[in-house]
């Protein structure tokens, strides 16, 4: 199997992208394919001392960085990484795409130089929450600011179809996003899709709130991009402010550091749990391939773990599984 990677994708690329994936091919039966300047990918991997044949090279001499228009990058430099990545799985010259480098880049990409699934009208990024009961999952996290009804109840198909064949949940619940539990509660548009769930096959359980995101109420948690956006990005806030204040209060006093070392494990474990890069990259769902979105400051643990997810969706055929659950 073989993952063609972004190399020059992200905050810190291409070193710690590069770092991840020799990182992944050693821990996972996968071949990675490097996309991007070849003389800098081919320095790097020898400073790593990397001495495997499961890593390739593959050049392309340009760049879309993180403030280009997505659709104008994609349209005007052809020989970007993220084009030519697409292309590669486009032409069958790999079986999954990831890329931490620019996300509107890498949904507008994808939808134009793949495609979409039959009965899928819009692409939606999915990602892995922890909770209270294990994890949960939310779509859509940015690919669509302004999707119809419809598209969600696509979302919801999707989002139950990668909880039971990615996840391992059977028979998952799916919630709606929305500002109170009650039926009447919402705009229009809420309320419209939330008839368009009743009226499907999904165990929908109803409308569900902010504070139900990392409560298990649910397996599947769907919104629109804009949401789910703010959302997520609030998430991670919120999570990184957590750790920095036990941090800092711990470190103020005697019985604090104490405590901290008897702790120290324990907050390992903390941490590990509500780490973004534990769970790898964000499938994009919807498209004719598969496609990871990783985050734009990915570390070497997110790049690895990404990889992995990327070879998980690939070996359970997860975009058949899709066809099934939108027939």
């Amino acid at each position: 199997m073989k993952i063609i990677v972004d190399a020059m994708g992200g905050d810190h690329a291409p070193e710690v992208v590069i770092e991840g994936s020799v990182a992944a091919v050693k821990q996972y039966d996968v071949h990675v394919g490097l996309v991007g300047d070849e003389s800098k990918i081919k320095t790097l991997l020898k400073k790593s001392k990397y001495k495997g044949d499961r890593i390739s090279v593959h050049p392309a001499s340009e760049i879309i960085s993180m403030s280009e228009s997505p659709a104008t990058s994609i349209r005007r430099k052809k020989d970007s990484s993220i084009v030519v990545g697409f292309n590669m799985i486009k032409k069958g010259q790999g079986d999954a795409f990831f890329s931490a480098g620019n996300t509107g880049a890498m949904v507008c990409g994808a939808s134009l130089l793949l495609g979409l699934l039959p009965g899928i009208e819009r692409p939606g990024i999915g990602i892995v929450l922890p909770s209270l009961h294990g994890i949960s999952f939310l779509i859509d996290v940015g690919a669509n600011i302004d999707p119809k009804p419809v598209q969600l109840l696509q979302y919801g198909i999707m989002g139950a179809a990668y909880s039971e064949y990615i996840l391992g949940k059977s028979r998952p619940r799916v919630g709606l996003l929305n500002v109170g539990e009650e039926e009447s509660k919402g705009t229009g548009f809420v309320k419209e899709t939330h008839e368009l769930f009743q009226k499907s096959s999904l165990n929908f359980i109803g409308n569900v709130e902010g504070k139900d995101l990392f409560s298990g109420t649910c397996d599947i948690i769907v919104c629109d991009g804009f949401v789910g956006n703010v959302a997520l990005k609030v998430s991670e806030s919120l999570a990184e402010t957590m750790q920095a204040f036990l941090k800092k209060h711990l470190k103020e006093n005697l019985r604090g550091k104490l405590g901290f070392l008897l702790l120290k494990k324990s907050f390992k474990s903390f941490k590990k749990e509500i780490d973004y890069s534990e769970y790898g990259g964000a499938p994009l769902l919807g498209v004719n391939g598969v496609v990871i979105i990783g985050h734009g400051r990915s570390n070497v643990n997110a790049i690895k773990n990404a990889i992995r997810v990327a070879k998980e969706e690939v070996e359970r055929k997860f975009n058949e599984k899709i066809l099934e659950a939108i027939k």
